[in-house]
């Protein structure tokens, strides 16, 4: 069964995720130096606290430093929130969250060529490589 627990993630949860993936691995300083509007220490600690207590991020001491890093990788994150996306807002229907990200977005003759490729190897009862596309 997915995991779901991303979804259920506040604005700020999800700003402080987005920057441990891009770090890899960050600091509550490091946290507050890339947050917009950044709250006070005390509430970014919080929040990160928040997130290990939901089983998001683990840590380690680093000196007199806590360091938290992701507990799942980014795209298992992701496969999890898009499939939450599908389920409620395209009546579990991927033709249809396909053709809204078709239609809506700016998208290139080479990403079109990769998308056919992949319906094309999902026709033939493949299961597509990860990407980081």
């Amino acid at each position: 069964m997915e995991d779901y627990r991303i979804v259920r993630l506040s604005r700020r949860e999800r700003q402080i995720m987005n920057i441990i993936y891009e770090r890899g691995s960050a600091s509550v300083a490091d946290v507050l130096a890339d947050l917009p509007d950044a709250p006070s220490y005390s509430t970014v600690r919080a929040l990160l606290r928040i997130l290990e207590e939901k089983g998001h991020l683990s840590h380690e001491k680093d000196g007199p430093r806590y360091v938290y890093r992701s507990t799942q990788p980014r795209h298992h994150v992701g496969r999890s929130a898009l499939n939450q996306i599908v389920q409620t807002f395209f009546d579990k229907s991927v033709e249809k969250t396909v053709a809204t990200l078709v239609s809506d977005s700016d998208i290139s003759d080479d990403e079109l060529d990769r998308l056919s490729q992949l319906i094309e190897q999902a026709k033939k009862g493949g299961k597509p490589h990860d990407t980081d596309h």
